[in-house]
């Protein structure tokens, strides 16, 4: 008797294995990515047009913006401040240079790479000057399925140096 028990829970547990199971659904990775991607192209032509409260929008509650040469800013709130006093300069404007979209194969989170020019006004010398760098924006969905911005990591790459003099030849002529 208790082996026709045991066998019984052994098939029952074969066969439980065997049936099939709920499919995961696939994730459009190429859709997500041409949403992020457009995302940041309407955050950008925002700033540009120097409205601080729609760039910031994009944000998620619980941003964190990291820039060269000052302290994490922290939440929509915190980068409403510093976006306001950079589009208070008539001069600002970014301009992407390149652009990539990765997302995880899982759909929850996805990261753009630029590279980028931003033009400012030079505080000493009034005069308009343009930094380069790279930023790195990741993005991650959100409970009502939309994407917000979830943290940036902006470096300049400061001055470029100029390119070295080729070598002197060191056959005689």
């Amino acid at each position: 008797m208790r082996t026709h028990i045991l066998f019984g829970l052994g098939a029952t547990a074969v066969l439980a294995a065997c049936s099939p199971q709920p499919a995961t659904p696939q994730v459009d990775t190429a859709k997500i990515a041409e949403s992020v991607k457009a995302d940041v192209d309407q955050l950008v032509a925002q700033f540009n047009a120097h409205d601080a409260e729609a760039a910031v929008a994009h944000d998620a509650q619980d941003y964190v913006g990291m820039f060269h040469g000052m302290p994490n800013v922290e939440g929509p709130a915190g980068d409403l401040a510093v976006t306001k006093q950079q589009v208070s300069d008539p001069a600002a404007k970014v301009t992407i240079n390149s652009h990539n979209v990765d997302v995880a194969r899982s759909g929850e989170m996805a990261v753009d790479r630029a590279t980028y020019s931003f033009d400012y006004t030079d505080p000493k010398t009034k005069k308009v000057v343009t930094e380069t760098g790279n930023w790195v924006l990741g993005y991650k969905e959100q409970a009502d399925k939309s994407w917000k911005l979830a943290w940036a990591v902006v470096s300049d790459t400061g001055a470029q140096a100029p390119a070295p003099a080729p070598a002197a030849s060191a056959t005689p002529e």
